[in-house]
């Protein structure tokens, strides 16, 4: 694996202009375009909470997935490594964001993996190797709050 400074790009363009700019807060639109490099567009909005559309993306949804998504990654990676056949993997992540007058903030989020393991692993070793990849998550270790992990496990003979 490569190490040292790693940089990322996106283009976050704003869509929403509805003839008047941001002439009034419900006189726009929050829809946006995120590219990065000859990737697929993500469609984003802000959350209908904040006058959003509710089929496209928001920031918390995507911080969400970035945090489900680093840890699987990561899982997945270990148990390669520890020879720990995983078949199928799904995650339920939640996010909480508290809202206030002057600032919003996430307070946790928590990760429901399921694991669908190969018969004969080891559970044990599979349920501690969660505990690593939270570690070495670096979406984990770039937030000031709190995401826990509740894995869940199934076996399945191949």
């Amino acid at each position: 694996m490569a190490h040292g400074e790693h940089k990322y790009e996106v283009l976050v363009q704003w869509t929403g202009n509805r003839g008047s700019g941001t002439s009034g807060y419900r006189d726009y639109g929050r829809d946006h375009v995120i590219t990065a490099g000859s990737k697929p567009a993500i469609p984003g909005s802000s959350d209908p909470a904040f006058l959003g559309d509710a089929n496209r993306w928001n920031p918390e949804d995507l911080l969400v997935a970035s945090a489900s998504a680093c840890h699987k990654l990561w899982y997945l990676h270990l148990c390669a490594e520890a020879g720990i056949v995983v078949l199928q993997y799904l995650d339920r992540a939640e996010g909480t964001m508290l809202d206030s007058p002057k600032q919003g903030s996430f307070s946790q989020i928590v990760l429901h993996p399921h694991a669908v393991i190969q018969a004969g692993g080891d559970l044990a070793l599979a349920e501690h190797l969660h505990h690593v990849a939270h570690e070495k998550c670096y979406v984990a270790n770039s937030v000031n709050f709190p995401i826990r992990c509740e894995p869940t496990f199934s076996t399945h003979a191949v």
